[in-house]
């Protein structure tokens, strides 16, 4: 039995009476404060704090309660505050409730039913005076509130760390969208916008729109309203021309609209343009372009040719696809209430709404509601590799991306092993320069190699090794047996596979245009010429494909390699047999 139903079975076997508000509290008016002078006493209003001021109303704790406009907002306040005339102020009674309690009871009630006005939303004390709420003993509403407090900043814990999640999504699709839609390839084409789309504005104003209506009417803000009349049939993107919805894309249209004389429609013409593409494009730069070649007069407003001469990257129809996808995808996670972030927000509250509703039913008599133990469900934390995402979205939506080598992984070098540790019977066998893909000329013991693989950074199985002198990009790929590598000559990049498969590098190495240095006695690589040179690198999947084409070219040659010397031995033996049986004649 929990604690709560103890209480309950101990001091209210019977059931709770329920009282009116008349009973338990008193409702207090609030009153103007501009004669007062600056101090840190808030002074509440119905949408919250306004002001702060030098003195107070009440010093107690208090419920607030709007009396017009948000009268489904209720404030719980313990410290010195001030109200004014839109909100009213309760003077609880100690003996009867907790000021708490009355707050959850209140919150469950949804002020908002007893509305009493046909415009902007009323209370009137009257109405407040005659709701009731269950009244239990002192100790049982400490209970009540001990848990739903509890609950409540769970709640507001998780709800926050889900916002700022959220806030992060965001910005990470604004992130995404920017490197998708502004390609640093100078070969990509690049148009005027209004080589590609028919621009102009609406003929309707804004008095004309209705509350219902046939098709809908865009105006210069995110509003919609309504024509019982059409103008346009096409698929369009809507912009304002002036006011504050300067440089913001309000929407991506399909079908019948009536449209604002002083709105932007955007029809894309060219075939070679995705209309929704164009609307990612415009919503990720259009602002900042706007706003620097907008007129200021009395507000800033869009001249037809700032439209025209907007330029807008086209890439391949099937890259503006993807680039859809992905950008379509980031949207639905960040907006749409029934999915992601803002429903686990919502299902949040809603859980409040059940424990708080469930703790404060009470019969009159007879059963009661008891706490059922429930944990709340706690989002596990995500670590996002950005930059890995990036990568992977790059080579989605263009096919492949080009990276350095330093961004896969830290080059990493052998340390020096002294020539009086090497000989030529040893257990380890040790490469240098001159045998590094081949056989090895020296040998180290097992001892010196556990040594210094126990001191250094040692390659993993599947690490591509690359020679930085001598013979620059010979490469191999180490198979995890014993062996030791000469110092700084040899070196590798530490790769965890993850974007670039090991047996792709191993290809790449060899077609590297490798800057050397050749200032000493032999040409040389060094870290920062290795972890600045760049590959291409496709998906995953294109990788294991072109290392299976590689192999098999790899496995061909090195057939004919060894194959043909063969051929050549059996075709000479075969030649000094004829040449023996034709030139050999019986003597005279």
């Amino acid at each position: 039995m929990s604690k709560l139903e103890e209480l309950i079975a101990e001091l209210c076997p019977d059931g709770v009476e329920y009282k009116e508000l008349s009973e338990i509290l008193t409702i207090k008016n609030g009153s103007d404060y501009k004669s007062f002078g600056i101090g840190d006493i808030p002074v509440y209003g119905s949408g919250g704090v306004m002001t702060y001021i030098d003195r107070a109303a009440y010093d107690k704790p208090s419920v607030l309660i709007p009396r017009k406009g948000s009268i489904d907002k209720l404030y719980y306040v313990d410290t010195p505050f001030w109200n004014v005339d839109t909100i009213f102020y309760t003077v609880i009674n100690l003996d009867y409730a907790l000021p708490r309690y009355v707050y959850h009871c209140l919150l469950r009630e949804h002020l908002e039913q007893y509305n009493t006005a046909g415009g902007v939303p009323s209370l009137t004390q009257k109405v407040l005076n005659k709701i009731k709420i269950p009244v239990p003993p002192l100790g049982v509403q400490s209970e009540i509130v001990r848990i739903l407090d509890n609950f409540t900043e769970l709640t507001a814990e998780l709800t926050a760390e889900l916002t700022a999640e959220l806030t992060a999504r965001k910005k990470q699709y604004e992130y995404y969208r920017t490197r998708l839609l502004v390609p640093q390839n100078a070969e990509l084409k690049w148009c005027r916008l209004g080589e590609i789309a028919d621009i102009g504005t609406g003929s309707s104003n804004t008095n004309e729109g209705l509350e219902e209506g046939l098709y809908p009417f865009y105006v210069r803000s995110q509003e919609v309203r309504r024509k019982n009349e059409y103008e346009f049939d096409e698929t369009a993107i809507i912009t304002a021309g002036d006011g504050v919805g300067v440089g913001k894309v309000l929407h991506y249209v399909e079908g019948k609209y009536a449209l604002h004389q002083r709105a932007y429609r955007i029809h894309i013409t060219d075939e070679n343009v995705i209309p929704k593409y164009f609307y990612h494009y415009m919503k990720g730069t259009f602002l900042e372009y706007i706003g620097k070649a907008a007129v200021n007069s009395s507000v800033t407003s869009i001249r037809r040719k700032m439209l025209d001469d907007y330029p807008v990257p086209v890439p391949s129809v099937e890259i503006q696809n993807r680039i859809i996808n992905v950008l379509d995808n980031f949207e639905s996670i960040c907006s749409d209430l029934n999915i992601g972030l803002p429903a686990e927000i919502e299902a949040r509250k809603k859980q409040y709404e059940f424990y708080r509703d469930a703790l404060l039913t009470f019969a009159e008599t007879g059963s009661i509601i008891a706490q059922t133990d429930r944990q709340t469900d706690r989002q596990t934390d995500r670590q996002t590799d950005d930059y890995n995402s990036l990568i992977r979205l790059c080579q989605y939506v263009f096919g492949y991306v080009r990276i350095e080598l330093g961004d896969i992984g830290k080059v990493s070098m052998c340390k020096r092993i002294m020539k009086a540790e090497t000989s030529t019977n040893g257990e380890v066998p040790f490469f240098k320069i001159g045998t590094f893909g081949g056989e090895p000329n020296a040998y180290i013991s097992k001892e010196t190699y556990e040594k210094y693989k126990s001191m250094y950074s040692y390659p993993n199985k599947g690490d591509v090794l690359i020679s930085a002198a001598g013979t620059i990009g010979r490469t191999v790929i180490y198979d995890g047996e014993p062996a030791y590598y000469q110092d700084s000559n040899i070196v590798w990049i530490a790769n965890d596979e993850r974007i670039v498969l090991n047996k792709y590098l191993f290809y790449c190495y060899q077609l590297q245009p490798w800057v050397v240095s050749t200032g000493g006695t032999i040409a040389r690589l060094y870290n920062d010429n290795i972890s600045k040179a760049k590959i291409y690198v496709p998906s995953i999947e294109k990788q294991l494909q072109i290392i299976e084409t590689l192999d098999r070219f790899d496995t061909l040659c090195n057939d004919i390699s060894t194959g043909l010397p063969a051929e050549i031995a059996a075709r000479q033996k075969q030649y000094e047999y004829y040449r023996d049986r034709l030139l050999s004649f019986k003597e005279l």
